[in-house]
């Protein structure tokens, strides 16, 4: 049967949009008697939309990175909740729920024994337990590791602190500052505009500020006059340069991410050896490193969201035809908590 799946088309030089990319339709089995063994065909029905794959639409994605993705061949890397409609591999069934890592295509054969970026790709039954399928791409999945990890490898899962996180109404973000707040921190989230700065302080009930408004650096003056204690830089850039100098003596950094460079020439700190000067600790991480994290993440995450102690909040374009413009926004700042597509 025919099925459609977005290819790169160009590289993008500068913002990336739909014009960089192809729907393209490909055939797929329409059943078990199509698959060899061991695969599973999948009828995607959510598939995510994250920041990193910025990096991976150049010719040659950052060293140690996931690889570019190629000009004219299916995507891989995007992790994507959907439905076995058939299976020749054991442990897998028709109905299961399952996640893998080969998204932004409504249909998907996956090698059950293949495993993907870094294991949290690899296909994988889903247990609902009541949750929302969309869920396990965000709160429950590689998103929740990510932010749950951040603050391990912080050394701020204790809470009791001056935590600020950057980018604080994105997918990622969003998920530090309650985690944060959960755990006892004082959090101080920055965002791009004034209504997500209303919805930081109303929903999440954390101190924010509009870096469009108010300099990073005069901001944490006012809303952390002693200083901070841990930063979650999902930005880079002059965020990061604030970032040190309102570190306290032996503060930590966690080294999420710098989308302020995605499409851009990297604006790096010019106070770098204030890490030095406050025997600071900046550790670089990648969520999917963490994988031994993950169930005591979905625990304590899925206990908070049971609770009401959580939101998961959603920013959901629908078609797959829509991805290309999800990621425009969503590097733009137009999109709030997790970017996804329902398919």
């Amino acid at each position: 049967m025919l099925s459609a799946e977005l290819q790169v088309a160009s590289y993008p030089e500068g913002g990336v949009g739909p014009q960089h990319f192809s729907v393209v339709k490909v055939e797929v089995p329409d059943g078990a008697d199509g698959l060899a063994e061991g695969e599973v065909l999948v009828r995607n029905t959510w598939t995510s939309v994250d920041p990193g794959l910025r990096l991976r639409l150049r010719a040659a994605a950052p060293e140690g990175y996931f690889s570019a993705f190629p000009l004219g061949a299916p995507m891989d890397g995007i992790l994507t909740v959907g439905e076995v409609v058939a299976s020749r591999a054991a442990g897998f069934t028709t109905g299961d729920t399952v996640w893998h890592s080969l998204g932004w295509r409504e249909h998907s054969v996956v090698r059950a024994s293949d495993e993907a970026m870094n294991g949290i790709g690899t296909l994988r039954q889903l247990e609902l337990h009541g949750n929302e399928p969309q869920w396990f791409l965000g709160a429950l999945g590689p998103m929740g590791l990510t932010a749950y990890a951040g603050l391990a490898v912080a050394r701020a899962l204790r809470g009791g602190e001056v935590l600020w996180v950057s980018a604080g109404a994105g997918a990622v973000g969003s998920l530090v500052a309650q985690m944060a707040r959960l755990l006892g921190h004082h959090v101080i989230a920055s965002t791009g505009s004034q209504e997500k700065v209303r919805w930081l302080q109303d929903t999440l009930g954390v101190d924010a500020f509009s870096y469009r408004d108010e300099e990073p650096g005069a901001a944490l003056k006012r809303l952390a006059p002693d200083g901070i204690d841990v930063y979650f830089d999902n930005v880079g850039g002059d965020h990061l340069e604030a970032a040190l100098d309102a570190m306290r003596m032996r503060g930590r950094i966690a080294l999420c991410g710098s989308v302020s460079d995605y499409e851009s020439e990297p604006r790096g700190p010019s106070n770098v050896f204030l890490a030095t000067a406050k025997n600071l600790t900046l550790s670089g991480f990648r969520g999917s490193l963490y994988l031994d994290l993950l169930p005591e993440m979905q625990a304590r995450v899925g206990r908070w969201l049971q609770e009401g102690h959580l939101v998961c909040p959603e920013t959901v374009y629908d078609g797959l035809a829509t991805a290309p413009q999800a990621l425009a926004d969503m590097l733009r700042g137009r999109t709030r908590g997790k970017t996804l597509v329902r398919l």
